[in-house]
């Protein structure tokens, strides 16, 4: 074989992806997409009206699909910086198993079918929120805030808080007070539950130079503003009940789950040195995650399911 027929082999070779199919659905983030999947259902069961199921089965797909796009474009422009983080250093990415132009492609080409088959199944304002949500995670976030500003979550955190708006959307047509208040939970909900990961995953953030809270501002500071904010993510966590669009049993969650996670925050707030400190962030992450499923599923089960059948 000639030099010229070996040069040509490889180049075919390199234009072949060596990455195998779970690889590409690791880009897609397939734990956020869960919580995504989770809240843009209750919005679009929850919104009064109706969609045909086939419809509303498409809608949720997009959504998902749009998150999943996000996460790859994330994962394309972050994998230098999770290369240096143990959290994160296994991710296709920088462990070697997708090449960054693979990455950006999957996710561009992810982004544009999701948006595009949402508006037509559904309506272009979904649409439109959906193509906001993945520019703002993508860019504004992940480009820019993430590696800027200490207050990255904070503002950040839009982008997770949309997908039950979305859904709401898909269904009615339009955005609602109840729309804006789903949108708030999470949107208050995203700094402490990340900033409870923070505080144990400090030294990673430092050592790949992220200046998440704790590195810029200190980990007392990071307790104050955890509690603070979950004094004010306990009350909004009961708006649905007050504002009447939630039931008896929402609002006994909200209570309980909302007394839990105010308890959990002033533990961090007490506990600041060693494996005390460690264990009441621990707690806090894995209980905020329990308080916001919580939340939708008897929203869900409570306006959704059960309003129907009754």
């Amino acid at each position: 074989m000639s030099l010229v027929d070996d040069t040509s082999s490889i180049e075919r070779t390199a234009l072949v992806s060596q990455a195998e199919p779970r690889d590409f659905i690791a880009l897609l983030k397939p734990r956020v997409m869960s919580l995504v999947i989770f809240t843009a259902l209750t919005g679009l069961v929850v919104a009064p009206g109706g969609l045909h199921p086939v419809l509303a089965a498409i809608s949720l797909l997009c959504i998902a699909v749009g998150a999943g796009a996000s996460g790859a474009l994330n994962m394309w422009y972050d994998a230098d910086i999770d290369a240096l983080m143990a959290r994160t250093a296994k991710r296709p990415i920088p462990a070697g198993r997708v090449a960054p132009g693979e990455a950006l492609a999957f996710g561009l080409v992810l982004s544009v079918l999701s948006v595009l088959v949402l508006g037509l199944v559904a309506n272009w304002l979904a649409a439109g929120l959906l193509a906001f949500t993945i520019f703002f995670y993508a860019v504004v976030y992940t480009m820019w805030l993430k590696r800027w500003t200490p207050q990255n979550i904070v503002i950040g955190g839009a982008a997770g808080a949309f997908p039950p708006m979305i859904g709401w959307a898909a269904v009615t047509g339009q955005v609602s007070v109840e729309s804006i208040v789903l949108f708030l939970i999470i949107f208050i909900w995203t700094p402490p539950h990340f900033w409870a990961l923070a505080l144990i995953k400090s030294e990673d953030y430092a050592r790949a130079g992220v200046p998440m809270l704790p590195v810029v501002c200190g980990e007392d500071e990071t307790r104050r503003q955890i509690l603070l904010y979950t004094l004010v993510l306990a009350p909004v966590g009961m708006a649905p009940w007050f504002l009447s669009f939630a039931g008896l049993a929402y609002g006994l969650t909200s209570l309980v789950g909302g007394l839990g996670i105010l308890w959990l925050a002033v533990d961090i707030y007490r506990r600041r040195e060693g494996a005390p400190a460690r264990k009441a962030a621990g707690r806090m992450f894995a209980f905020s995650i329990l308080y916001l499923f919580a939340l939708f599923a008897v929203l869900l089960v409570e306006q959704g399911v059960l309003a129907r059948i009754f």
